[in-house]
């Protein structure tokens, strides 16, 4: 049974993981009209310009000089790396396909923090690690092109790469979490990406807007505000208060989120294979539960 201190945190996961499904949708509906750049850049600086208010909280959080190389290396993970590939993946992609492989990332994590962080980790979380590949994979070669998916298998790659650098900031945030609150992070994380992506709208590749789309333009202020300060603040909170292991054990639910999102904002479905492939890649995050379980207890 989960005891009482952990319901604050769980329910702080479940937030964030429905805001993230939710942000697979808001980034297909910002690409129909706007460079991908334009919409990252937009969401970092949105998210930044809310928390200017706060600025003067901040410049009073405790900063250790020790600490700046892992600073540096998550916030070059996440945001920076993640989003350009991220970007790249729903370019190619489905939301859906995207969405199911953030499956990967729970085991991704589990193996990295039984390294890193000595979190025990067993021959079950790799297998079912190996098994989440292999569905991964199949998923991606039974995957169709349209006008929304150009490239899938590309994209299904892309987003993979996503995952590992989500892996490297999940792990150094639990690292970092003991000492820093989980709102200063998040706000480091939105200054951050807001100079990183600055440069590419000057890069000649970048489309600037020329004029204004109204559900375009609305996603992108959703993801500034209720994506990347909600379910960072959110999930940052999370893991400053249980293992690595198992906050990022409830990514589990964003594939089937994003399917139900993608089925029902986007139309997208998928074939047959991919429906099995799918299960293959849930019965690999179930295989590698076991580490989860037992550090709740249950």
């Amino acid at each position: 049974m989960l005891r009482r201190n952990l319901f604050g945190p769980i329910f702080c996961l479940l937030g964030a993981m429905i805001l993230w499904a939710s942000s697979f949708i808001a980034l297909k509906l910002a690409f129909a009209a706007y460079n991908p750049m334009v919409v990252i850049f937009g969401r970092m600086i949105t998210a930044s310009i809310c928390l200017i208010p706060f600025a003067g909280a901040f410049k009073r959080a405790p900063f250790r000089r020790q600490d700046i190389a892992v600073l540096g290396f998550m916030l070059v993970c996440e945001p920076c790396l993640y989003f350009l590939f991220e970007a790249a993946a729903l370019k190619n992609t489905t939301a859906s396909q995207a969405g199911m492989i953030t499956a990967m990332l729970p085991l991704m994590v589990a193996i990295t923090a039984g390294i890193y962080l000595k979190e025990s980790i067993t021959i079950k979380t790799v297998l079912g690690f190996l098994t989440a590949i292999l569905g991964v994979c199949l998923l991606s070669m039974a995957a169709q092109s349209n006008d929304s998916a150009p490239n899938p298998v590309l994209g299904n790659f892309y987003e993979f790469l996503a995952m590992v650098f989500a892996t490297g900031y999940t792990i150094s945030l639990k690292r970092l979490s003991a000492r820093y609150a989980p709102f200063f992070l998040t706000a480091l994380q939105a200054f951050a990406g807001s100079i990183f992506f600055l440069p590419f709208l000057f890069l000649p590749t970048t489309a600037l807007p020329v004029r204004f789309e109204a559900v375009p333009a609305f996603s992108i202020v959703y993801l500034g505000v209720f994506v990347t300060l909600g379910a960072y603040g959110l999930y940052n909170y999370a893991v400053s208060k249980v293992p690595a292991s198992q906050a990022s054990a409830f990514v589990n639910l964003i594939p089937v989120l994003t399917v139900i999102f993608g089925w029902i904002f986007l139309g997208e479905r998928f074939t047959t294979v991919q429906y099995l492939a799918s299960a293959l890649v849930v019965v690999g995050v179930v295989m590698s539960q076991e580490i989860n379980n037992r550090v709740t207890g249950e």
